[in-house]
């Protein structure tokens, strides 16, 4: 059997740069059935044939003389959605496969008033989510979170040395052993909603660096954000609706 690296043969196959066949792998969008590839240089028969899911478009929520707000796909980089947006500038971030409101500001003036809101904890912001496990109370964890890198990879823990962080989970529907759940978060720290729910072992669908189960993504939406008397939506993503 000749065998030749995963993104060699998928570069083949779609007609694409090698460079591209590899980040469309390390964006978790290339399967072989349902199994997704995990490894762009990993050695597979040279007849593979690859499934590929396509990026969903950016969709624009509002926009104003102070600020751009969208609702950013699941594997797409918060940088990239600021390079499509230039000279607009992110005000945060949402992960790769975190979709939903993702906020960009046009001046200056507009990003310290909006950066001090974050700061004394005074931004609404509210995900949906698909966790492990039967959530059937309302749960509040108020633990500290302490960041590291490592590799440019962030990790996240529940640390003593780590900062304020208080996130609130109410249950919505029980499918399974799975609950979709509303989270509202305070602080907004690294991977703050990921972590926690880890913490209290009902990690996110998806979210095999925190524990979760293996899916097509991880299964985290930020559905509403209250900034500065402006409120903004971006609809539950089809793949959460459907998801049982």
């Amino acid at each position: 059997m000749a065998t030749e690296k995963a993104y060699k043969i998928l570069a083949m196959q779609e007609g694409v740069s090698n460079s591209a066949a590899k980040s469309m792998i390390d964006r978790g969008l290339v399967y072989v059935g349902n199994k997704k590839v995990m490894i762009a240089r990993g050695d597979l028969d040279a007849k593979t044939i690859f499934r590929t899911e396509k990026i969903e478009r950016i969709k624009p929520i509002f926009e104003n003389d102070d600020i751009i707000v969208v609702d950013k796909p699941a594997f797409l980089n918060s940088d990239e959605v600021e390079r499509q947006f230039k000279p607009a500038v992110l005000l945060h971030r949402l992960d790769r496969e975190t979709s939903g409101v993702l906020m960009l500001v046009k001046n200056d003036e507009f990003r310290e008033k909006a950066i001090k809101e974050f700061k004394q904890d005074k931004v609404y912001k509210e995900y949906i989510a698909w966790v492990e496990g039967i959530i059937s109370e309302p749960i509040e964890v108020d633990k500290p979170i302490l960041t590291q890198k490592k590799n440019n990879k962030a990790y996240s823990n529940v640390s003593a040395k780590g900062k304020p962080a208080k996130s609130e989970f109410f249950p919505d529907i029980v499918s399974a052993n799975k609950t979709k759940i509303k989270c509202i978060i305070h602080h907004g720290r690294t991977h703050q909603i990921r972590t926690h729910l880890r913490y209290i072992d009902h990690p996110i669908v998806g979210d095999e660096q925190y524990g979760g189960r293996r899916a097509k993504r991880v299964m985290l939406h930020a559905y509403k954000v209250k900034l500065l008397g402006m409120e903004f939506v971006a609809p539950e993503p089809k793949a959460f609706v459907n998801f049982e």
